[in-house]
């Protein structure tokens, strides 16, 4: 049955996926031009000649490499400081007109801003930060507030060390708003970053090579590259789904065996 429901959701992303595939290229053929809105077959092409060059790779591993470093400086301090706010409620009433301005921010203004402040390797890193920050921090902040204090409160009448009531309450407990806070702030950290090498310009980044096709005109490629990073971010969303699915089955399976 499992298998069956499977194949009938793959069978539904496949058909779903043609779909667009067809509709993109009725409006290309509409539109009859390869500057304004090139054909599936064009842009699978210029996405095979991208493939076969020297930088294509190093251009993707140098992208993914400040998506990764943002996120964890947010996931760090994020969860770190979510922690202390969620227990502390003075500190979280200090922190919550930060969280405000960060959040209210326009991405391109903090974009702007950086490129005054870092160089154009940083601005990526530090714009994906200051966008993901806010939501991890938030979430850890609504996690804590979630907790059942009853059952803090039993914990202690019975002498339960902190650590344990660290792992075996708060954690588990916390472990769904986490997982919901790194799905949300890598998807928006990862556009982040490309729209801010489009702007910065790094050496070796995909927003500079959407940059640079779209000067010199090459449509194809722009699409192309625009694929590239969607796969990407599918890839690491579904990456992200395994990681909940694992929780939820260690979750269902301790408390089982408590």
């Amino acid at each position: 049955m499992k298998i069956s429901t499977i194949k009938r959701g793959n069978l539904v992303t496949l058909i779903s996926i043609s779909f667009l595939i067809i509709i993109w290229k009725l409006i290309s053929l509409i539109i009859n031009s390869a500057i304004i809105f090139p054909s599936p077959e064009s842009t699978i092409i210029s996405l095979y000649n991208l493939v076969k060059t020297r930088e294509f790779f190093l251009i993707i591993l140098s992208s993914l490499q400040r998506g990764i470093i943002g996120f964890i400086l947010s996931f760090i301090l994020g969860t770190a400081i979510g922690f202390f706010a969620g227990f502390n409620k003075v500190f979280y009433k200090l922190l919550e007109p930060f969280l405000v301005i960060i959040r209210s921010t326009p991405v391109m203004s903090i974009i702007l801003i950086a490129l005054i402040w870092f160089k154009a390797n940083n601005v990526p890193i530090f714009a994906s930060f200051l966008m993901s920050f806010p939501i991890i921090c938030n979430n850890v902040i609504e996690g804590i507030r979630n907790i059942d204090i009853r059952l803090i409160q039993m914990a202690k009448i019975y002498k339960i060390k902190k650590w344990r009531i660290i792992g075996e309450i708060y954690f588990p407990s916390l472990v769904p708003f986490l997982i919901a806070a790194v799905s949300t702030a890598f998807g928006i950290g990862w556009k982040v970053v490309i729209a801010a090498e489009v702007l910065s310009q790094p050496k070796y980044a995909i927003g500079t090579s959407l940059q640079l096709s779209k000067i010199y005109l090459n449509i194809d490629e722009v699409f192309a590259w625009t694929i590239v990073a969607i796969l990407l971010g599918y890839i690491f969303e579904k990456l992200i789904r395994l990681v909940e699915k694992s929780t939820i089955k260690w979750k269902r399976d301790y408390g089982t065996n408590n």
